[in-house]
């Protein structure tokens, strides 16, 4: 298939890579893609949320498939326009990008697929949000109702924090239209995951679980960032969760979505929140009453858990993502190996906030031998013979292994032969699954 992936970072390098895996042969195209992209795809100069640009180039070339990897093109209806020309996309139309683009009109599709999460309350007014806050409790979550690149939730510890982040959002406008509207949420107890299911509009079937790491150091301190590291399957999820999650959560969103007139194809992420004995950390339930919980849902694969995710599925990808595409997906579509992986986030200095362009990027050749791995380009460029940094998350090192150990041993033993100013990551990958032991 002739096949063009939207997007620049690490999530999408992935995609490309494993769609170039597939038996088939196919001919791969990633618009704009990055120094990684480049070695399994052709690059396209255009950006990802370059509608008409987009558009224009599919109605010249005519791929047999677009695969949206970013949020933002999907919200502003890039599936809507490629439909119109008679390209297949895997990907939502933009009124079910809403599920991600609306925090709130998610919250409402939930609350009428009777999906468990924990209570919330939308504002617009800071007043009226902060006389709100003592019938949450502390922690409380505050949350900007639109996209603001994983960035524009605030899991607040007191009053004043809350607070903070209420004017953050609504009067000092920190995250322009997104904040207009803040979500007050009930702080959900337990040990987060995510689930990817690909959605053909009736059915689901779900990729393997994964936990991604949001705080940008080790322990989980510090701000929220876009992910530091992710790895699959995540033990939390045990086998007897996986139909419940199906059942009670997947299915019953895409039925709703699909009663309000919305055709839901593609992927629907679901961050999760479960509650069990064996939970790190374990505190008390949601008042939902359910051991899982929806903390978010997102309308494309999550990064950086694609790139421990992908490198475990076999089979046709591609024929997956076609089938999800056109209304036909199957069980069998979905093959998982049985081995794990783990991904490490290797970060500019001073990411999440200002960092520098531009660091030349060192690869050692002889750390690559023998290690069962694979580098995926979040933010680079190619200048002047050399790869450099283009972005605060830069590089997605992920280790394959027979076990999670085995793989989380084999990313830090690659991140050992890799090196550019600045560069910090997270050394804790997969604390809490070792945790439960």
């Amino acid at each position: 298939m002739k096949i063009l992936v939207v997007g620049s970072g690490g999530r999408e390098h992935a995609l490309a890579w494993r769609l170039a895996q597939d038996p088939e042969k196919h001919a791969l195209f990633c618009a704009p893609g990055n120094a990684g992209t480049a070695a399994v795809a052709t690059n396209v100069p255009l950006k990802a949320d370059d509608i008409a640009g987009l558009v224009a180039w599919a109605k010249t070339e005519r791929p047999d498939l677009v695969v949206v990897g970013p949020e933002a093109p999907l919200v502003l209806g890039l599936v809507d326009a490629l439909e119109k020309e008679g390209v297949v996309c895997f990907g939502p139309v933009a009124a079910g990008a809403r599920m991600e683009g609306s925090k709130r009109f998610a919250k409402e599709v939930m609350d009428a697929a009777g999906v468990p999460t924990g209570k919330a309350e939308t504002f617009t007014d800071a007043a009226r949000a902060k006389a709100a806050l003592p019938a949450f409790g502390l922690p409380v979550v505050i949350k900007a109702d639109g996209l603001a690149a994983g960035k524009g939730v605030v899991v607040a510890e007191t009053r004043e924090q809350a607070e903070a982040a209420i004017d953050d959002m609504l009067v000092a406008n920190k995250f322009g239209a997104a904040g207009a509207e803040v979500l007050i949420e009930e702080f959900l107890h337990g040990e987060e995951c995510s689930i990817l299911a690909l959605v053909d509009g009736e059915n689901a079937v779900l990729l393997p679980s994964s936990q991604d790491h949001k705080r940008v150091f080790d322990g989980d301190k510090g701000p929220n960032t876009g992910g530091m590291g992710a790895y699959s399957p995540a033990p939390v999820v045990t086998s007897d969760k996986l139909p419940l999650i199906r059942d009670k959560i997947i299915l019953p969103v895409v039925r709703e979505l699909k009663r309000r007139g919305i055709t839901y194809r593609g992927v629907l992420y679901a961050g999760l929140m479960v509650n069990d004995a064996n939970a790190v950390p374990h505190g008390p339930t949601a008042t939902s009453g359910s051991d899982v919980n929806v903390v978010e849902f997102n309308a494309r694969f999550g990064d950086p858990e694609t790139e421990a995710v992908l490198p475990r599925l076999g089979g046709s990808f591609a024929t997956a993502l076609l089938h999800a595409a056109t209304g036909c997906l199957r069980d069998e579509d979905v093959v998982v190996k049985d081995d794990c992986a783990a991904t490490v986030i290797l970060a500019s200095g001073g990411y999440p906030g200002a960092y520098e362009n531009n660091r030349i990027i060192e690869f050692s050749k002889s750390r690559m031998e023998d290690v069962e791995s694979l580098v995926f380009h979040c933010g680079t460029k190619a200048e002047g013979g050399r790869i450099v940094t283009a972005g605060g998350r830069v590089l997605s090192v992920t280790g394959l292994g027979a076990t999670l150990r085995a793989a989380v041993d084999n990313a830090y033993a690659r991140i050992a032969g890799i090196s550019f100013d600045g560069m910090f990551y997270r050394k804790d990958i997969a604390h809490r699954a070792f945790a439960r032991g």
